[in-house]
């Protein structure tokens, strides 16, 4: 008897079919890869096509009394720097709506850190009087950026625009320039105090003395330049013991690298107005304080830890005698802001090369009434009805000077100069003001609310 052999599986039929199957998922993937390379290369088209209409609507050129290739050159220039700096005819109707006067021979003018502490007073200032007002800030974090943000408010109220942005941006400040032909500028922008040098001394170059530069630098290449009229700083008298200071004591011996950085603008600004033509007016402010001031200053934190029970640090000399500061009222500083713009003449150059001598001046604005720190605080205590905790104690070798005192016969002769706010007047609007924005007012003497 035969034994019967099993017969192997017949797996050719399933092989055909894997084989079947693996084509028609090569084919179905190859359709499908063929089809997204044809939709993405529509969608990419599309977008292409709506971005050429876009710019071509929003964006045509801004002079027509140029050359043909001067014209391209700008409109390409503006087509760049408007999709950056903030986006089309919308951002550029509000600057040249902002900087446009609104009386007859108005000045147009770009106030740079326009939501700070002086800047944004001047700027109202000006707008109130029928002056173009174009605001520049980057709105830092030195201090709180919400007071400034609150600032800009404000300004905003009054149709006053803020561009946020850097002086150190030269895009757009040709931007800037590109749009609007400004017959000033109010250079205040920087960084501010004495002790914070000795954390990050940088940032006082890079604002101070590169970002000056820069400004410059657009400044001399504009058409027509503008007349600059510039913040420096009481601090540059440094060592100086003569009072009161005058403009034409010594300079030379700083005492902190902000004075350095202030010294060095001054320095700067003579290089630039002898080789370029620009008519420029350094002012140097004497301790401003009052409304919407700022919160690194004594008498605003004073303020804030008698208010909250904390105590305060009272400054004595190495030998004890007291710490006097030339406390100057903003609404003073305001206005020889304003007259040094409305004295200020027109700067000579032209393409970048002067064409004859400009102005080059410098000013004291300051109170002429030094006031102590121990008087600052009894004016104080006596505003916000409460006893402050006292630790008086050696000022340290942090920068600061023991004594300021400012002599302004300079800016009288020149542009009426005359400061009226003495510090017990000028800290009780302050006070007002401080408990109004910081929701106090409870705690504060009635006598200290009629005032205006």
């Amino acid at each position: 008897m035969k034994t019967m052999m099993a017969s192997p599986p017949d797996t050719s039929k399933t092989t055909k079919l894997e084989r079947y199957n693996s084509y028609i998922r090569r084919v179905n993937s190859t359709k499908l890869i063929a089809a997204s390379s044809k939709l993405l290369f529509r969608v990419t088209l599309l977008v292409a096509l709506l971005l050429i209409f876009f710019f071509t609507i929003n964006y045509p050129p801004l002079t027509s009394e140029k050359s043909f290739n001067n014209n391209i050159h700008t409109t390409t220039h503006n087509l760049l720097s408007s999709a950056i700096y903030g986006g089309g005819a919308s951002w550029e109707k509000q600057v040249r709506h902002s900087s446009t006067p609104h009386r007859p021979n108005g000045l147009s003018v770009l106030v740079t850190g326009a939501a700070g502490f002086v800047g944004s007073h001047c700027s109202l200032a000006l707008k109130k009087r029928g002056d173009g007002v174009l605001g520049l800030d980057n709105f830092n974090s030195y201090y709180d950026p919400s007071l400034k943000r609150a600032r800009q408010d404000q300004l905003s109220k009054h149709q006053i625009f803020i561009v946020e942005g850097d002086i150190n941006d030269t895009e757009l400040l040709k931007k800037l320039f590109d749009i609007v032909p400004f017959t000033h500028i109010l250079h205040l922008a920087a960084q501010a105090g004495v002790r914070y040098a000795m954390q990050n001394p940088l940032s006082y170059v890079n604002s101070n003395v590169a970002g000056f530069v820069n400004l410059l630098e657009i400044a001399k290449a504009a058409d027509p330049q503008p007349a600059i009229v510039w913040a420096s700083s009481s601090s540059v008298y440094g060592l100086n013991t003569k009072v009161p200071f005058s403009e034409d004591h010594r300079t030379d011996q700083p005492a902190s690298l902000y004075a350095a950085t202030k010294k060095a603008g001054e320095a700067i600004a003579h290089t630039y107005n002898h080789i370029y033509g620009l008519s420029l007016t350094g002012l140097r402010f004497f301790t401003v304080y009052g409304p919407w001031g700022r919160p690194d200053m004594a008498y605003f934190f004073f303020t804030k830890d008698m208010i909250q029970g904390k105590s305060i640090n009272v400054y004595v000399t190495q030998d004890d005698k007291e710490v006097a500061r030339d406390f100057t009222y903003i609404d003073d500083i305001v206005k020889g802001c304003v007259g040094a713009l409305d004295t200020a003449e027109k700067s000579t150059g032209s393409g970048g090369k002067k064409r004859g001598p400009a102005q080059l001046r410098v000013y004291n604005l300051g109170n002429t009434s030094p006031v102590s720190v121990k008087k600052l605080v009894a004016i104080l205590e006596n505003l916000l009805n409460l006893k402050a905790k006292k630790n008086v104690i050696k000022m340290p070798r942090n920068g600061d000077v023991p004594y300021t005192h400012a002599n302004v016969s300079l800016a009288l002769r020149d542009f009426g100069y005359k400061p009226t706010t003495d510090l017990s007047s000028g800290l009780r609007k302050f006070v007002k003001w401080y408990v109004s924005y910081y929701g106090i007012q409870s705690r504060v003497k009635k006598g200290s609310e009629g005032e205006k």
